[in-house]
């Protein structure tokens, strides 16, 4: 996981509320995110460098307020590490290519995976021009 670039590179780039969210591993409130109640067909990329993470194709709805999935989009783009703040043990979920503070991963998920991916809204985008499956190696097909 890189994280060369500086918080003043990561403050240019970003609105203060992603900043707080990407860099500095803040959470939304819940059910006011922008992607929360989104299920539109897409590819959910990294707000601050773009890697495709998840495919609306393994969102759900958790009942949460953010919004989850139960897969990432291929295997290693999301990073785990432990967090024990606030009196809680949790696993982070962090973008592997830039360290892109995603949210939190539960072991609840509804699917086969077992697996719940809780993001924050605002350290992913939707790109809609991707398809559910555009993040896949071509090499696997």
């Amino acid at each position: 996981m890189s994280k060369e670039k500086d918080d003043n590179y990561w403050r240019d780039r970003l609105t203060p509320q992603e900043f707080d969210v990407c860099r500095l591993a803040g959470t939304e409130r819940p059910f006011s995110g922008e992607y929360w109640n989104c299920f539109e067909d897409g590819i959910y990329r990294c707000r601050c460098c773009g890697e495709p993470l998840f495919s609306s194709d393994s969102k759900f709805d958790a009942g949460c307020g953010w919004p989850s999935f139960d897969a990432e989009a291929s295997p290693g783009v999301v990073a785990e590490r432990p967090d024990n703040s606030h009196g809680m043990q949790r696993t982070e979920i962090l973008c592997a290519s830039c360290g892109c503070h995603l949210g939190h991963v539960f072991p609840d998920g509804p699917t086969e995976t077992g697996l719940r991916y809780c993001v924050n809204s605002l350290s992913v985008k939707l790109d809609q021009a991707a398809g559910p499956d555009d993040h896949k190696d071509p090499a696997e097909e």
